[in-house]
């Protein structure tokens, strides 16, 4: 945020450089962000605080958004079907035009996503397991389950879940 930016409202604002503001502590940003913007700052969020004061005052020197365009977007916001008062609505009468659907998963969710790299420490070597869409790579090999890897690094049947960590509470993989 180097460079500099000014804002001169009906005289109420002094100017602002980007530099000041960038090392302006909250309560200066809380204040000036009531100032510029005409609202206080819902969160102690000092960076979002910057980007809004930062962002309205480039809006204002470069002119802001046109009259034209100002008055199509709202056109087109009160032409829409879509739009919903909420203080207005009966929570008990459906919304119309919308769908409630539910999201069912078929990925096991003990599984890491694809493309996730497990590692796990055995016997003073890494074992580094990437998982795959159907399936997973060890060795340059691959494999169906995590317990026919781990199988394959122990020689014994592991549950392949317990083997690499991901049972609850188990902290085994780095």
């Amino acid at each position: 945020m180097r460079g500099k930016l000014h804002l001169v409202r009906n005289g109420d604002v002094p100017q602002i450089d980007l530099d000041r503001l960038a090392g302006m502590g909250t309560a200066e940003l809380r204040a000036l962000h009531q100032k510029v913007l005409g609202w206080d700052l819902r969160s102690g969020n000092s960076e979002q605080a910057r980007r809004n004061i930062a962002w309205h005052l480039q809006a204002e020197q470069q002119g802001g958004l046109p009259e034209s365009a100002r008055e199509h977007a709202l056109a087109i916001a009160r032409e829409s079907s879509s739009r919903i008062k909420l203080g207005q609505r009966d929570p008990n009468t459906p919304i119309p035009n919308a769908t409630v659907s539910e999201f069912i998963s078929s990925h096991d969710s003990r599984v890491p996503m694809p493309g996730s790299v497990l590692v796990k420490e055995h016997r003073g070597r890494d074992i580094v397991v990437h998982v795959l869409d159907g399936g997973f790579e060890y060795d340059g090999k691959r494999y169906k389950s995590l317990s026919a890897i781990a199988t394959a690094v122990t020689g014994a049947k592991w549950n392949g879940f317990l083997f690499f960590g991901l049972t609850r509470g188990s902290a085994s993989v780095r």
